[in-house]
């Protein structure tokens, strides 16, 4: 594994659900310091109303009419002893509360307790032998961690690490039967997590796992299903993973914040969708991933802001689809791919706004289509890219306002087929110290029945090629 893949998270097998103080835990003085303070409290507040009684006694000219009767100081004392009464009733009050909150602070250790059981006891089920016991626990610890929000992270890493184990390829069709329906028994029981983590991303979850990470490091793929799902925050790992068969879907998934990494990842044969996906924030990181068999589909797919990334990725036989696609902001980065077999495949694709950038990646083979495209705004560029094989096609493309540029790109061999585009408005911009082989960049063809400005535009293209520079001269401007 390369050193700039993510270091491998610790998994929630190695470790026990995190013990935390629970906000519902009893914080309450000791019974004796409570009962003092409470009896102080009544004693200084019989005095002070014993004494303010007495001093509004003298005030109201009681004592000019000679000493109290036997009756007005049995009254007195009356009212004393009422605050007395009062007192101990606030005492009485004072021990309620108490046990009140030692029974809340009893029923919290109750609740943590058969919280801690039950996550025994789920995973327990999960390492069990039968396919029906380890579905059955799938879907109990789902409920554990619905119900579980203090450790509701540390279920969903018991989930992600039971898709990590080691697990048997598909033995074939001609295997004996009892191999395969074990094959196919732990396969059924591995898409239900899948399914059941993607439930809890959706709109229409009752209750939602955005914002929590999910590991899926090295997990070998062969079919799954993430379609409507939503990343929108914390961490999606599937770095070093293999989609090795079947098909994986992440049609009209939402990609809005966080990171996604696909780095290191395989795709060696299974069909993988994100059609009609949408990137608006965030990071989809493909670094070092190896396209070898199957496919991958971003038809329609819209990207409108954070950063796509197959920088160092190497294309040798999948075919990659981003037919339809939009680009209208962020950064689609395939800088030091390598494209030596396979398809790549824009067509249709809308550059309006976007970076798109294939800044010293090697073409020696692959098959990149760019037929019907249209760039009008963002940049696209092919800075220092070498050309030694394959072919990349601008059929029908539109080049009406972005800013495409072969900067010091080399051309020693294959096909950069620029003869038939739709719309040479804004042509792009080549720099090249001695210009390229005409059998290998194949520019528009001048006829007498162009127009003017058409035609200054293909003689500047042609200009910058037979020169060293990316743009015409002064002179050559007036021209």
């Amino acid at each position: 594994m390369s050193a700039n893949l993510p270091r491998r998270r610790r998994s929630a097998t190695d470790r026990e659900p995190t013990q935390r103080r629970d906000i519902g835990e009893a914080r309450l003085w000791h019974i004796g310091a409570a009962l003092a303070v409470s009896f102080t409290v009544a004693v200084l507040g019989l005095a002070g109303l014993t004494w303010l009684a007495w001093a509004l006694l003298g005030l109201a000219g009681f004592r000019r009419h000679g000493a109290l009767s036997l009756h007005d100081t049995v009254g007195v004392l009356q009212l004393v002893f009422a605050s007395v009464a009062g007192a101990g009733a606030l005492v009485a009050l004072v021990v309620a509360y108490r046990r009140q909150k030692v029974a809340e602070g009893d029923s919290v250790h109750d609740r943590t307790r058969v919280f801690n059981e039950r996550f025994t006891a789920t995973a327990a089920q999960l390492g069990d032998d039968r396919p029906a016991v380890r579905l059955a626990g799938v879907h109990a610890m789902a409920g554990l961690a619905d119900d579980w929000k203090a450790n509701r992270q540390t279920c969903i890493d018991v989930l992600c690490a039971y898709l990590r184990m080691p697990y048997a390829p598909d033995p074939g069709g001609e295997a004996p039967a009892p191999e395969r329906l074990a094959y196919l028994a732990s396969r059924e029981v591995r898409h239900t997590v899948i399914r059941v983590i993607t439930a809890h991303l959706r709109d229409s979850a009752e209750v939602s796992w955005r914002g929590l990470s999910l590991d899926f490091t090295g997990v070998v793929f062969d079919g799954g299903d993430f379609r409507f799902a939503e990343f929108s925050g914390g961490g999606v790992d599937f770095g070093s993973a293999e989609f090795s068969g079947g098909t994986v879907r992440f049609d009209r998934a939402k990609f809005s914040g966080g990171t996604v990494y696909f780095g290191g990842t395989k795709f060696s044969g299974s069909t993988v969708y994100f059609g009609d996906a949408r990137f608006s924030g965030g990071k989809v990181r493909f670094e070092l991933a190896k396209f070898s068999g199957g496919e991958v589909r971003f038809d329609r797919a819209r990207f409108s802001g954070g950063t796509v990334r197959f920088d160092s990725a190497e294309f040798s036989g999948s075919k990659v689809y981003f037919g339809d696609a939009e680009f209208s902001g962020g950064e689609l980065d395939f800088s030091i791919a390598e494209f030596s077999g396979g398809v790549v495949d824009f067509g249709g694709t809308k550059f309006s706004g976007s970076e798109v950038l294939f800044e010293r990646a090697k073409f020696s083979g692959s098959g990149i289509g760019f037929r019907g495209a249209e760039f009008s705004g963002g940049k696209v560029r092919f800075d220092r890219a070498k050309f030694s094989g394959g072919i990349v096609h601008f059929g029908d493309a539109a080049f009406s306002g972005s800013t495409v540029s072969f900067g010091v790109a080399e051309f020693s061999g294959g096909i950069v087929d620029l003869s038939k585009v739709a719309d040479w408005s804004v042509p792009p911009r080549f720099s090249q110290v001695s210009p390229p082989p005409t059998t290998v960049v194949r520019l528009p063809a001048v006829d007498q029945g162009q127009s003017r400005p058409r035609l200054r535009l293909v003689r500047r293209v042609i200009l910058c090629l037979s020169s060293g520079y990316g743009e015409p001269t002064h002179r050559e401007r007036r021209h």
